[in-house]
């Protein structure tokens, strides 16, 4: 599937988006919030995925500047994040982007991120954004800013690899305590023996042994989605 380039805003800074668009009237809106390469083929796969689905769906950018590499995208990343406030305004032009576009009015839309991206899908459900869901795949779950209580007004799915070095345990519990004290509506699945980047086949060629392909990781925690996606739309 051919996805669309979009041109957008957050404040000055130019950003592009990739949309992919259903067969007929959409479902729903889904952003799709990338990893810290930001839009790759992996991304571009769960967009059309969810385009035939039914849904309309957009890969957000985080940068506005290409990535050279990971160690450029280190630099990005820590830049874009080292303001909580900067960072959640990054992600709101994104959703705004998507949600203003004319076959997403009125559409109901939800959040997707996988590792920097499942960080990125909580950021905007912590700032209360108007989503249904906000879905984490092998996600970073901590926060320079942890949700208010009553703030969070979108479902919570984080599908999560218990043997994920990038994610603690002691960062999952912190996480189901921010989200109760928060008062948030939240689903957590976690895969025994599953490391992070659990949803990418590319991920064993990278050659690092904190990010592993699991195929009934990745299986299951689509169905998890879909799931999801059955009740809130």
């Amino acid at each position: 599937m051919a996805l669309e380039q979009i041109a957008y805003l957050d404040g000055d800074t130019a950003l592009t988006g990739w949309i992919a668009r259903p067969v007929g009237a959409a479902r729903g809106a889904v952003l799709v919030l990338p990893t810290i390469m930001n839009a790759n083929p992996p991304m571009e796969r769960r967009a059309a995925m969810l385009a035939d689905a039914g849904f309309i769906a957009m890969i957000a950018d985080f940068y506005g500047d290409p990535v050279r590499d990971f160690e450029h995208s280190m630099q990005l990343a820590g830049a874009l994040r080292a303001s909580v406030d900067v960072y959640r305004s990054r992600l709101r032009a994104a959703l705004e982007a998507l949600t203003g576009q004319p076959d997403a009015q009125g559409l109901q839309a939800a959040a997707i991120g996988y590792c920097m991206g499942g960080q990125a899908a909580l950021e905007l459900a912590r700032d209360g954004a108007d989503i249904v869901l906000a879905a984490s795949f092998h996600g970073i779950l901590d926060t320079a800013q942890p949700a208010a209580p009553g703030a969070v007004k979108a479902r919570i799915l984080v599908c999560h690899g218990d043997a994920d070095p990038l994610v603690p345990r002691t960062q999952v519990t912190a996480f189901w305590e921010e989200m109760d004290a928060a008062g948030a509506n939240w689903h957590f699945h976690a895969y025994s023996g599953v490391k992070h980047g659990f949803t990418d086949p590319g991920s064993d060629a990278r050659g690092l042994p904190a990010i592993v392909y699991d195929a009934s990781a990745d299986r299951q925690s689509w169905a998890a989605l879909t799931g999801l996606f059955a009740e809130v739309f």
